[in-house]
């Protein structure tokens, strides 16, 4: 059977986790590359809303205000109870 046979497929989900998974890292590292600790800052921001909590380094700032806090959030809870 050729690949052409073949169905595909694609989950939009799996690509927005994967967004987020990739702009979070980006932020964290931003964070840590200036000298803040990211979790503090992360989890202030998640908490307020409050972008000032986000370096614009690297341009995280911007990169994380694309992400919906609720889907973060949830994300960030799936993760970590490993569901």
């Amino acid at each position: 059977m050729s690949n052409i046979d073949k169905t595909l497929t694609f989950s939009i989900v799996d690509d927005k986790e994967s967004e987020i998974k990739t702009t979070l890292m980006t932020v964290y590292n931003s964070l840590e590359e200036k000298g803040y600790n990211p979790q503090n800052q992360i989890v202030g921001y998640i908490l307020s809303g409050d972008p000032t909590y986000i370096t614009n380094h690297n341009n995280a700032r911007s990169l994380i205000c694309k992400i919906d806090r609720d889907d973060l959030l949830g994300l960030l809870l799936k993760y970590y109870l490993g569901v």
